[in-house]
């Protein structure tokens, strides 16, 4: 376990080292000059000048790459152009908004995914086996950017029953989370059934049901928990997913969260808060697969790391 763990930890930094040099140089191939959209195109030369070597954008773009790999190998993700604040402050500052979304984006595709994916597996090409694979292509078929308005227009222009947009009660949340957690429910309803068809015929499970279980408690006692291996997988990708995820539901829905804050930095070509945004993104989607990888034996004592 320990040489696994201590071999995947030497391929974070690979990774990370990748994710930071393509977005510092994107950033910097994209058109946009930070001084112009802060002072704004009347502004004189002399000011914007003064303001480009205060932002140090005045030096080569090698020295500006050099000089963020040392920040961060001090834990500096350098300070932002807009409000002049340290860059870790402000992304951990929004990190609980965008951890709420996710888990509670999370909760709702398990919720509809786990029931509807085991009664497809025993019912296997029932009607609502059939119905259930309709409706994880429908969730599928439905992208973030139009399944967000969507619900606003039904459930808050229409209905009225939920707010089109902000921060602050349970009420704020069940419309961004339903927009991220059903195209995640789709994808564990289909997988989950298909592991369960696949213990299902296993020795073991036919071995319980010889015994006199029934079908229901076959499945439920045995069969799920070495289904929910692969599920778990597709579970720690899906996570990831959900925080790179959540810069479109934010923006629809006003959640201040880290896909919020990285939109806003986008627009306002602030690139050391960018780069923090994607940098601290990846190192969680990194650690959440890490931790998922580690679970397996848990789940499973076949499985073991040397």
């Amino acid at each position: 376990m320990r040489t696994y763990l201590l071999s995947r930890l030497a391929q974070l930094f690979p990774v990370v080292f990748g994710v930071v040099t393509i977005v510092f140089l994107l950033l910097h191939l994209i058109p946009g000059d930070p001084v112009e959209i802060m002072l704004g195109e009347s502004a004189v030369a002399a000011q914007k000048e003064e303001l480009r070597r205060e932002l140090k954008l005045d030096r080569p773009v090698a020295a500006q790459y050099v000089e963020f790999l040392g920040g961060l190998a001090t834990g500096d993700l350098g300070v932002s152009f807009r409000s002049r604040e340290p860059v870790l402050r402000e992304i951990l500052s929004r990190f609980p908004a965008t951890l709420l979304l996710a888990a509670a984006s999370l909760l709702v595709a398990v919720l509809i995914a786990v029931p509807l994916g085991i009664l497809s597996a025993m019912r296997q090409h029932s009607l609502l086996d059939h119905l259930s694979a309709f409706l994880a292509m429908l969730g599928l078929s439905m992208p973030n950017f139009w399944l967000g308005p969507l619900l606003i227009l039904i459930f808050s222009i229409r209905l009225g029953l939920f707010p089109v947009a902000g921060f602050g009660t349970s009420r704020h949340l069940v419309l961004p989370a339903l927009t991220m957690g059903t195209g995640m429910a789709a994808i564990l309803m289909r997988m989950l059934r298909s592991s369960l068809l696949e213990e299902i015929r296993q020795e073991y499970v036919r071995v319980a049901a010889a015994k006199g279980l029934s079908r229901r408690a076959t499945v439920l006692r045995h069969a799920l928990k070495n289904s929910a291996i692969p599920v778990l997988t597709v579970l720690g990708l899906q996570f990831g997913a959900l925080l790179s995820g959540s810069i479109i539901t934010e923006t629809i829905f006003s959640w201040p969260g880290i896909g919020r804050l990285m939109v806003q930095a986008i627009d306002a070509r602030d690139y050391p808060l960018v780069q923090g945004c994607v940098l601290f993104i990846a190192l969680c989607t990194v650690a959440v697969n890490l931790a998922t990888d580690l679970l397996y034996s848990r789940l499973d004592p076949r499985i073991r790391y040397g």
